[in-house]
């Protein structure tokens, strides 16, 4: 909305023509969506304290002290982060910026996957909530439109390619199969931080992370002059996406103040699914997937954990881990659990410093 204001009065008002730029915008969309985390989160904690007497339902396998320490919180709490993060981008963004659209389809999208995942989870008081394969049909449908919706968005010469980092021009065509391949980025983001929505802050500051290094990597990609310095492939209008990210890193830090240990509220699916859907998304858009994969290393670390303890434990009855994923066979060895927060966020800053370093090593 500002953006759009900003066009038609700053011939009279210079002052407005800060506005234009994505810079200025960003860090208006962080600050905005911080405030109304700050406004909305008591309110939004209050209601579903009331509608949820017993709060979320507590894997009965799991770490034994949950059951003690985490009854009674509620969940849902991503729902905070989407109005944060929605009302942010509507007041900075470029609204006639189809990325932006495109993400956000992806981002509530997911969203409504995983409220529909944790209000059955409410209802029946178990931790069984949507079923995998509806879950997943819903996931790859919103998946598939959107890639569809940003290979029309994209130059047509790397349109349907997968770009490799270290690497200057080798792109690999995958043609018609490229949604495909979009949809599966975002499918596994969103559930790779899903899986990591384990502690309180665990998933939170991995992903404000991921977020700020993708905000930088967008606003260059989207910049003809910063691409070509660093031989990155050049996406027109991509840069917007820096705003979108910016707003969930403030959204972020607004829910990050209710999550910090003894957490007040957990994000739920609504949460997870929602920013692992946008960081996949963005991602697709600046072309820059198998980054992803670097910066959010944490993420693919935890999501490899549970499938080989699934398979291992199928085939041989055994298990890898003490408990999957990851963080929880930390937990069982002893860890406290702010030890195993804040050693997984170093990580996390380590493999984003190394998925921007990508940008310059070609």
């Amino acid at each position: 909305m500002f953006y759009f204001l900003a066009l038609h009065l700053t011939g009279n008002v210079h002052f407005f023509n800060l506005f234009r730029y994505i810079t200025f915008r960003a860090g208006g969309a962080c600050l905005t969506a911080l405030v109304i985390s700050f406004w909305l989160g008591p309110k939004v904690i209050r209601y579903l304290k009331s509608v949820q007497r017993h709060g979320q339902p507590i894997r009965s396998d799991g770490p034994e002290r949950h059951l003690v320490e985490k009854k009674g919180t509620p969940t849902m709490g991503g729902v905070l982060i989407l109005l944060a993060l929605g009302f942010s981008v509507l007041l900075w963004g470029d609204l006639g910026n189809g990325f932006v659209w495109a993400t956000m389809f992806v981002t509530f999208g997911y969203g409504a996957i995983g409220f529909a995942d944790d209000y059955l989870k409410l209802t029946r008081r178990n931790t069984k909530g949507v079923s995998g394969r509806v879950r997943l049909l819903g996931e790859s449908v919103i998946g598939l439109i959107a890639g569809v919706w940003m290979i029309s968005l994209m130059p047509p010469g790397i349109a349907t390619d997968l770009a490799l980092p270290l690497f200057k021009n080798l792109l690999i065509p995958f043609g018609i199969l490229f949604p495909f391949v979009a949809l599966f980025v975002m499918i596994g983001a969103a559930n790779a931080v899903n899986f990591t929505d384990g502690l309180d802050g665990l998933a939170t500051v991995p992903t404000m992370i991921a977020a700020a290094v993708f905000a930088l990597i967008a606003y260059l990609v989207g910049n003809k002059i910063f691409s070509g310095y660093l031989e990155l492939h050049f996406v027109s209008g991509v840069g917007e996406l820096a705003v979108f990210l910016s707003a969930l890193i403030g959204a972020g830090l607004g829910f990050l103040w209710f999550n910090a240990p003894p957490a007040a509220v957990f994000m739920g699916d609504t949460g997870s699914l929602s920013l692992g859907g946008a960081l996949g998304a963005v991602a697709v858009a600046t072309k820059n997937e198998i980054v992803l994969a670097i910066v959010g290393g944490l993420f693919v670390v935890e999501t490899i954990s549970v499938i080989v303890q699934v398979l291992w434990f199928k085939r041989t009855g055994r298990r890898v881990f003490l408990m999957a994923p990851l963080h929880h066979h930390f937990e069982k060895k002893g860890w406290a659990e702010p030890t195993i927060v804040i050693r997984f966020w170093i990580i996390s800053m380590i493999l984003g410093l190394v998925g921007l370093a990508t940008l310059k090593i070609r």
